[in-house]
């Protein structure tokens, strides 16, 4: 029993934990209590006093220990008020709390008396009574707080009530409030329980009342509810259609009435309406109040009118023109096609790039100190006015470039590789690329950790920067181990092998761009993710490729249109990554009104585990001519092998067998003698440069062909056949590209052999020169039947120059201008440059979900007779295999 009642004690303790409030301090002094009871309990006359004065302590009273003579005096005498008080006072004690209990079988009573030690009051007495040993922490409790109570003259909450609410159930309303019936009344506690029903944001107003009774106060909370949106109206709107405006709103019929939130709605209505230019519109509201606490919403639109950007002023440029500085301004002024395009749109978010922009085109220009203030909107009836102020401070020209520190090659081979030296005037973007090129010189010496800084002493009164890079290379690090993860399909020897970096060796910062780059082109992952870590030492590092694979495995089929095979059909199935080796499979066929082709083909790209690539294609293909019918049976072994960067030499061989049929009146003399079955055996050797981004609307890179064709190893037909092409593509600005593309070819006959119509040369139609028809310019001549006809040529040439331009960028639409050029020759011709045929023109393309398509249309400058003197549509599109 007394082990379990000094449990309870030290429970209560530590336990009980009341709000203390800045009360003034109040000094208590706790005399030990007399014990009555025929059991031994002798110890409760120290413990009952302990737990008394852990709960005044955390009541807030501050409590006194008494002098243990005068303890034992008091066992010695009979108390007396008139010697508590004397005790109390020199003891320096506001209050004494002293008392007994008696216990009875399991019957205890608690006779409290508390007692001020100033004035002539008698002592106030506190009587408690419980069964059962086990509830006398409780009753201390409740006793300990009725003394506090008087202690500091403060009342009790006797009840507390809820009223005025009729959808808000009153327990959600008493879960927030903290103040509890029974507890100290305490303006404070229902400040902030005031507060916390406000923040349930269900009422528009809440107070407090309380009702003094002799027992305590009784204390009401009342509340008024917020209405809920019966219906929410929309009036003054034009632009967009009620149910437009309704699904941007995040308030909808049913919610609580909430003052803040209508407010961030009419801001997201405004949001839409600065979308489509009009900002000087207004949104209001009004609440119309009806009964059981609903109300209707109602949101009042004046449109206005549509403003757009009129005059975008610069202030402060001094050494660059107002023309100028908006050039680099995806932000512009209205003009004649911004009805079609985005000319004139106030975009908040490009507007603050284009202060970057200008920003750092100054920097780029030597002026260090240049300031681009905030651009000031002047938001007009119909028009809006932007002013930029610029301060642009002095012009620093470059002076002195030194490279100091760690040094892996001689200052001057290492200054000779960097490019801000050369420029006259300071370049933040130059000297970033200049950290970036060391960077990587440093990389592929094996210091993937070097810390280079460039410092930039600036001379005022020389208007010149000195720039000093301080270069700390660190250790050389070499790749400790190459972990693959995440290819659950593709074997790791085929990543590997893409790697331009091994284990063991040295860090090479252009090698390992170049590993990823090549497992990109693989096109085998959705995402390729590279992590350095740190290996055993500070000189190993742990390359960790982490792949995330994608279907190689396609079926495909649609239709198209072109302006050789006017309506066609395809159906393809291929698998590029074959039993995770790599390797292609491809079955494909198309069916046209002008020819039907089936080819399968297979590639191995490391045959023998280098970088030698081989496969085969078996194809059946029937074309039909405008003058005879060819079906061709026939296949071909290929290989090819890298001999340099984005350059790879191949070679194929070539077999086939051709039945020339259906020859009309006014075919070839060529043809005519090949009526019947053919036989073509070639080989031919290329030499392939590519490094585009990207086949369709490449945006930068370049391509270069040149290929040697022999036919004649064997069979009837025989001719040597030289083709060289270049193209060019440029990135230009906003997204703009440019691009030229050349070609020019040479065949031969061979002594003895044939060399038909069809590998000769044609030019016309949208893969050559746009606004002439289909291989229609060509030599012509006169064949045994009288009959002019086209015979092709032996040699042509061939100029494209192109304009291509974003028309939707979000989904790839691009526009494209051209002009083309050139001609075709026959052997007893020479090449006159200077007198080629023409075509202008403009055209759409998009890589649709179908595959690449192309609009365009082609206008001849220069028409000969019996030639078409008007524009030419041509139109093609199908899936890409």
């Amino acid at each position: 029993m007394k082990r379990y009642l000094c449990l309870i004690a030290i429970s209560i303790a530590c336990l009980f934990s009341n709000t203390s409030y800045a009360l003034e301090t109040v000094n208590v002094l706790v005399l030990p209590f007399e014990v009555n009871s025929q059991e031994e309990l002798s110890y409760l006359q120290d413990q009952i006093p302990q737990v008394i004065k852990n709960h005044l302590k955390q009541n807030g009273a501050a409590v006194l220990e008494p002098d243990p003579a005068i303890i034992s005096s008091l066992t010695k005498k009979e108390i007396n008020a008139d010697e508590i008080r004397r005790i109390g006072v020199n003891s320096g004690a506001h209050n004494i709390v002293w008392g007994s209990i008696t216990l009875i079988g399991r019957h205890f009573s608690l006779d409290v008396k508390m007692i001020e030690t100033i004035g002539n009051e008698p002592p106030k007495a506190f009587v408690l009574e419980g069964e059962g040993i086990e509830n006398l922490s409780g009753s201390l409790k409740k006793i300990s707080l009725d003394i506090s109570m008087k202690i500091f003259k403060q009342e009790k909450v006797l009840k507390i009530f809820v009223e005025g609410n009729k959808r808000i159930e009153t327990d959600a309303i008493r879960r927030v409030v903290k103040t509890e019936e029974g507890s100290i009344y305490s303006s404070k506690n229902l400040s902030d329980d005031l507060k916390a029903i406000y923040a349930m944001g269900y009422f528009d107003d809440a107070r407090i009342e309380s009702e003094v009774k002799p027992e305590g106060k009784v204390v009401t909370f009342k509340v008024k509810e917020k209405s809920t949106i019966r219906v929410i109206l929309i009036k003054g709107n034009r632009i967009y259609e009620d149910e437009k405006i309704r699904g941007i709103l995040n308030i909808k019929t049913g919610s609580i009435l909430n003052i803040v939130m209508i407010k961030k709605n009419v801001e997201r209505i405004e949001g839409l309406y600065r979308e489509k230019n009009y900002h000087n519109m207004k949104v209001e509201y009004k609440i119309h109040e009806f009964d059981n606490n609903q109300a209707d919403l109602e949101f009042i639109i004046s449109e206005g009118s549509k403003a757009l950007i009129k005059n975008i002023n610069f202030e402060g440029n001094k050494t660059f023109s107002s023309s100028n500085l908006k050039k680099l301004m995806t932000t512009s002024e209205e003009n004649i096609f911004s009805w079609v395009s985005s000319a004139g749109d106030l975009k908040r978010e490009d507007l603050n790039q284009d202060v970057a922009k200008i920003s750092a085109f100054y920097n780029n220009n030597g002026f260090i100190q240049a300031k681009v203030g905030e651009p000031q909107i002047d938001t007009h009836e119909s028009w809006i006015d932007i002013t930029i102020r610029i301060d642009e401070g002095p012009q620093f020209k470059v002076g002195k470039v030194e490279i100091t520190g760690d040094l892996v090659f001689p200052q001057g081979k290492l200054i000779e590789k960097i490019k801000i030296g050369k420029e006259k005037f300071y370049n933040r973007q130059v000297l970033q690329k200049d950290v970036l090129e060391l960077t990587d010189i440093y990389s592929d010496e094996g210091y993937a950790y070097a810390d280079i800084v460039p410092s930039i002493d600036q001379d005022r009164d020389k208007m010149v920067v000195d720039i000093n890079f301080r270069i700390n290379k660190g250790k050389q690090v070499y790749f400790e181990k190459i972990l693959i993860g995440g290819n659950s399909k593709t074997r790791d020897k085929v990543i590997r092998r893409e790697l331009l970096v091994y284990e063991q060796e040295l860090h090479s910062g252009v090698k390992l761009k170049k590993s990823i780059r090549n497992l990109h082109r693989l096109d085998y992952f959705e995402n390729i993710k590279v992590d350095t870590l740190k290996g055993s030492s500070d000189d190993k590092m742990v390359l960790k490729i982490d792949v995330t694979e994608k279907p190689t495995g396609i079926f495909s089929f649609g239709a198209g249109y072109s302006s050789v095979e006017k309506i066609f059909g395809m159906a393809s199935i291929a698998q590029r990554n074959l039993f995770g080796r790599g390797q292609l499979l491809a079955l494909k066929a198309q069916l046209g009104s002008v020819s039907n082709k089936y080819t399968l083909s297979f590639t191995e790209p490391w045959l023998f585990d280098i970088p030698l690539s081989a496969g085969f294609d078996l194809y059946s293909w029937e074309y039909d001519y405008d003058t005879f019918d060819k079906n061709s049976k026939g296949g071909g072994v290929r290989f090819g092998y890298p001999v340099y960067e984005f350059t790879r030499l191949y070679m194929t061989y070539a077999l086939d067998f051709a039945d020339i049929t259906n020859i009309e009146k006014d075919a070839p003399d060529t043809i005519k003698e090949m009526a019947g079955n053919n036989v073509s055996s070639s080989i031919t050797t290329a030499l392939k440069y590519d490094s585009r981004d990207k086949v369709f609307n490449p945006t930068e890179g370049s391509e270069h062909t040149i290929s040697i064709q022999y036919a004649g190893l064997g069979g009837d037909i025989g001719f040597t056949k030289y083709v060289f092409a270049t193209g060019w593509f440029v990135p230009l600005f906003k997204g703009t590209v440019g691009s030229i593309h050349a070609k020019t070819g040479y065949v031969s006959q061979n002594s003895g052999k044939k060399l038909p119509s069809y590998e000769r040369f044609n030019l016309g139609g949208i893969n050559s020169l746009r606004g002439f028809d289909w291989e229609d310019l060509s030599p012509k001549k006169i064949n045994s039947e009288g009959v002019l006809t086209n015979i092709g040529g032996n040699k042509f040439v061939q100029f494209n120059l192109e304009y291509l331009f974003p028309l939707i960028k979000e989904v790839g639409v691009m526009g494209v201008l051209f002009f083309d050029t050139g001609d075709v020759y026959d052997n007893d011709e020479s090449m006159d440059l200077g007198n080629l045929r023409e075509s202008v023109g403009g055209g759409i393309r998009w890589y649709s979900p179908m595959g690449p398509m192309r609009i365009e249309y082609g206008y001849i400058l220069d028409p000969v007779k019996n030639e078409n003197k008007g524009g030419k549509w041509e139109f093609t599109v199908g899936t890409v295999f």
